[in-house]
């Protein structure tokens, strides 16, 4: 089975590319690492960890999302309801409490989880975001626990991958496998350039 490696990107969408990048660098401090783009088109990533970044593409037309609180039941089709980024304590909660506020966007009281503590906020594109401290001496990924009072059919399987369940896949053959250009080697090329710098 491949070995995931945290959350490459996620990837949004923006009407304002200048709103977000005010929001994601200078505001949350994450750093701009690579832009694509060519009019009409852009797509910037923004570094969460050493793995894990959220990009956005800009798209002329595209307006802030429906706002929808965190968790909030929907009916109908729908996607995505909010994203959580890690941090090391209960103090960057507070901080980014602190930031959020005092910078005029909405934030959350403190929410205990049990296993995390949590604070819920929006960007300028009404994603919601939510900021997660872990709880001390509650590690669910050592000691997973599920505590629904009534669990699904699989969920009372356990937390270990179950094989079997599916098909066995066919490996794809060498001669099979390309890789098919995007704006790779534009990228490629300008982070040589820097490195020569």
């Amino acid at each position: 089975m491949p070995k995931l490696t945290g959350v490459n990107h996620l990837a949004m969408a923006t009407g304002n590319m200048d709103a977000t990048i005010a929001f994601w660098r200078d505001l949350l401090g994450l750093r701009l690492v690579t832009g694509l783009g060519h009019p009409g088109y852009r797509h910037y990533f923004f570094e969460i960890s050493a793995t894990d970044m959220i990009a956005f593409f800009e798209w002329p037309g595209v307006e802030p999302a429906a706002l929808k609180d965190h968790g909030a039941p929907r009916t109908g089709p729908h996607v995505f309801d909010h994203v959580s980024f890690g941090v090391e304590s209960d103090d960057d909660l507070w901080d980014l409490k602190a930031k959020l506020e005092a910078a005029g966007f909405w934030a959350s009281e403190i929410i205990d989880h049990g296993f995390i503590h949590s604070l819920y906020a929006f960007d300028p594109n009404n994603i919601a975001i939510e900021f997660s401290a872990p709880v001390a001496d509650c590690d669910v990924r050592a000691y997973p626990v599920n505590t629904d009072s009534q669990p699904s059919p699989l969920a009372q399987e356990g937390p270990d991958p179950r094989p079997g369940r599916w098909p066995a896949a066919t490996p794809i053959p060498d001669q099979d496998r390309a890789v098919y250009p995007g704006e790779g080697e534009k990228i490629r090329e300008a982070v040589e350039k820097k490195k020569k710098r």
